[in-house]
């Protein structure tokens, strides 16, 4: 895999896990699953994050039964972990709108 590629992955990891949590609760494996299938993130990366997340308030944990095993820890995204994503997204917007435009100026050079 492209480095480039891998280091834009880790800079959006915990935007993109706040932004899942925003529309739901989840356990662990069903955001790493969703994750993979999105930006092909590895479940490996998930579990350091959330753990961290939870220790800076970000979310909560609660256990659900489960029938098919033991039971799953769900995270769920506290106040502080909403104003962290609102902050992200418009931090986002307005990154994303810079490099774009550097792009197309260096697009516009070389045309």
């Amino acid at each position: 895999m492209d480095s480039n590629l891998v280091q834009f992955k880790k800079g959006v990891l915990e935007l993109c896990v706040l932004a899942l949590l925003a529309r739901s609760d989840s356990y662990g494996y069903d955001i790493a699953s969703r994750l993979s299938a999105a930006i092909d993130m590895g479940e490996g990366t998930i579990y350091p994050l959330m753990r961290r997340m939870q220790k800076d308030g970000l979310v909560s944990t609660y256990l659900v039964e489960s029938s098919s095993g033991p039971p799953r820890k769900y995270y769920r995204l506290t106040e502080g972990g909403r104003n962290n994503l609102n902050a992200q997204k418009a931090a986002w917007t307005d990154f994303t709108r810079a490099v774009a435009a550097i792009l197309e100026l260096d697009l516009e050079k070389t045309s």
